[in-house]
C-alpha cells in the first residue's frame, strides 16, 4: 500500500508556512478585509450614486464621475506616498515621511504603526505599539478607503460648478498637504495621538476635516449658477436612496474594522453605529414634521448621515445610552445649523455648500468628538486607547481634561484645513480656474463631459426636435437603432 505524501496540504494552508506565518490570525485578516471592503462600496458605488442621484439631472454624471475619479486617484497617490505619510516613521509631530507601500518585503510581513508605542513620562512603555495580526497590505487598503471618501465628502461642497480639471489636481494635493497631517496627528502616531485625543473611527480626521475643507473649497470656487441655487431638485429620490443604503450599511466597516481586530470591541461599535444613525434619523424627521408639516425623505437622509458621523469618534468608546443620547443630538444639532442658523447667517449664505457637508460632517463630526470626551466609559477605553486610564467627562476623575483635549484637537484639524485648503485653491486657480466657464454651468453634464445620465432618445442619443422631428415613423423607429452618443 503506497505512503501517503509527509504533507498532502499545499502550502497555501499550511500553519508556519511562508504564507500562513505564525502571527497570522485569519479571523481578523479576513474581516479586516471586509471592512475595507464595506467602507469602499460606501464610496463605489454608495457615493457615486447618493451624489449622481440628489443633485440636478443636469448635474448628475459630473458629480458621480467627481466621486470616482477622486476614488482611484486617491488609490494611486496613497500607495505610492501619502499611507507612510499617514501611518509610517515620524518626521514631523504632525506627519510621517513620505514613501512607498509597493515592495513585497513591506506588505508580506505583519502590519505594524510604527510611531504608536505609549511611553510613560519616565521613558517606560505605558501601551505597545499597534501590530495587529495580519500583513501590511491589509492595512494600507483599509485606509486608503478611508482616505478615498474623505476626498468625495469632500466633493459635496463643490458639486454643480468646480472645473473637473481643477478637481484633478485638487485631489492629489489636499490628500498629501492635509488628509495625511490630520490622520497622522490622531491615529499614526503623532502629538494628538500620544496626548489622548480620542477619535476612535474619524470624527476629526475624516467628518470634521471634508466638512472644513469642503466649506474652505466652497468660498474659493465660488457659487453655483443663480438658477441652480434658487432650484436643485434631485433627478432621482429612489436612486438617492439606494446609494444612501449603501452608506449605512457600509459604517459597520467604517467603524466596525478601526480596532484592528473581530474583537468585542469591534461588536460595540457596530452595534453603537445602528443605534446612534437610527435615533439620529427618526428625531431629524420629527423636527421636519413639527416645523415644515411634512416628513422629508432627503432629510431622513441628512439626519441617517449626522447620526453616523456623530458616533464615529466613540463607536467603541460608549455605551448603549450614550449612543441614543448621541443620536438625538446629531438629529437635531445640525438640523438646526441648516435649517436656521444658515438662512439667518449671512456670512455663511454667501458660501454655496451644495449638499450642505459644513452641516452634516462638519458640525456633526464636532459635535461627536466632544460627546466621545463627555460619555467614553473607561472599560471600554481600556480596550482601544494608547493613554491608560482615559475616561470621558461624565465618569469623573480625568474626564473634565478630556472634554477640553477634544476641543484643542477639533481646533487643530479644522486651522489646519483652514489654511492648506484655502493655500491649494488659490495656487490651483492661477494655473486652472477653479470655476466652469458660465456656458459650462449654464448647460451642465453634456458641455463638460459630452455625456448625459438619461437617454431621451435611442440607445445613448440625445432627442434633438430638429434632427429627429415628430413624425409617428420616427418615434416608433427601433430602439437599438442608434448607437451614436452625441
Amino acid at each position: 500500500m503506497a505512503s501517503l505524501p509527509p504533507n498532502p496540504v499545499p502550502v497555501a494552508y499550511q500553519g508556519g508556512s511562508a504564507s500562513v506565518p505564525d502571527w497570522l490570525n485569519k479571523g481578523d485578516n479576513a474581516w479586516q478585509m471586509i471592512s475595507a471592503t464595506l467602507v469602499g462600496l460606501q464610496s463605489v458605488p454608495g457615493l457615486v450614486i447618493l451624489y449622481g442621484s440628489i443633485v440636478k439631472k443636469k448635474w448628475a454624471v459630473n458629480s458621480a464621475f467627481m466621486a470616482l475619479y477622486a476614488f482611484a486617484a486617491v488609490v494611486l497617490c496613497w500607495v505610492v506616498w501619502a499611507y507612510k505619510m499617514s501611518f509610517g516613521d515620524k518626521l514631523l509631530p504632525f506627519w510621517g515621511k513620505a514613501g512607498p507601500a509597493l515592495g513585497q518585503k513591506f506588505l508580506i510581513k505583519q502590519a505594524a504603526l510604527p510611531e504608536t508605542t505609549q511611553f510613560y513620562d519616565n521613558g517606560e512603555v505605558e501601551t505597545a505599539m499597534v501590530t495587529p495580526f495580519y500583513p501590511m497590505a491589509s492595512m494600507v487598503w483599509f485606509q486608503c478607503v478611508f482616505a478615498a471618501i474623505t476626498l468625495i465628502l469632500l466633493a459635496g461642497s463643490v458639486l454643480g460648478r468646480m472645473s473637473f480639471k481643477a478637481w484633478m489636481a485638487f485631489v492629489p494635493l489636499w490628500l498629501t498637504f492635509s488628509y495625511t497631517v490630520g490622520a497622522f496627528s490622531l491615529w499614526g502616531g503623532g502629538f494628538l495621538f500620544h496626548w489622548g485625543v480620542m477619535d476612535y473611527s474619524g470624527g476629526y480626521v475624516i467628518h470634521l476635516s471634508s466638512g472644513i475643507a469642503g466649506l474652505t473649497a466652497a468660498y474659493w470656487v465660488g457659487p453655483r449658477s443663480t438658477k441652480d441655487r434658487e432650484r436643485f431638485p434631485p433627478n432621482n429620490v429612489l436612486l438617492m436612496l439606494a446609494g444612501a443604503g449603501l452608506l449605512w450599511m457600509g459604517w459597520a466597516g467604517f467603524n466596525g474594522g478601526d480596532p484592528y481586530t473581530a474583537n468585542i470591541d469591534s461588536s460595540m461599535a457596530v452595534l453603537n453605529t445602528n443605534i446612534c444613525a437610527a435615533t439620529s434619523l427618526l428625531v431629524w424627521t420629527w423636527l421636519d414634521v413639527i416645523f415644515f408639516k411634512k416628513p422629508s425623505v432627503i432629510g431622513a437622509v441628512q439626519g441617517m448621515i449626522t447620526g453616523l458621523v456623530c458616533i464615529t469618534p466613540g463607536a467603541g468608546l460608549v455605551q448603549g445610552w450614550a449612543a441614543i443620547i448621541m443620536g438625538i443630538l446629531s438629529g437635531s444639532v445640525p438640523w438646526f445649523t441648516m435649517m436656521i442658523v444658515h438662512k439667518r447667517w449671512t456670512l455663511i449664505q454667501k458660501i454655496d455648500d451644495t449638499l450642505g457637508v459644513f452641516h452634516t460632517h462638519a458640525v456633526a463630526g464636532l459635535l461627536g468628538g466632544v460627546l466621545t470626551g463627555l460619555f467614553a466609559e473607561p472599560q471600554l477605553c481600556a480596550l482601544f486607547l494608547p493613554v491608560t486610564n482615559s475616561r470621558g467627562g461624565v465618569y469623573g476623575g480625568s474626564g473634565g481634561i478630556q472634554i477640553l483635549k477634544q476641543l484643542a484637537g477639533a481646533a487643530f484639524i479644522i486651522g489646519w484645513n483652514l489654511v492648506v485648503t484655502s493655500i491649494i485653491c488659490v495656487v490651483i486657480n492661477l494655473v486652472i480656474p477653479l470655476r466652469m466657464s458660465e456656458e459650462q454651468l449654464l448647460i451642465g453634464d453634456d458641455a463638460v463631459h459630452g455625456e448625459e445620465a438619461y437617454a431621451l432618445w435611442g440607445d445613448g442619443e440625445k432627442y434633438d426636435s430638429t434632427k429627429h422631428g415628430d413624425t409617428t415613423e420616427e418615434f416608433t423607429m427601433e430602439p437599438m437603432a442608434s448607437t451614436q452618443v452625441v
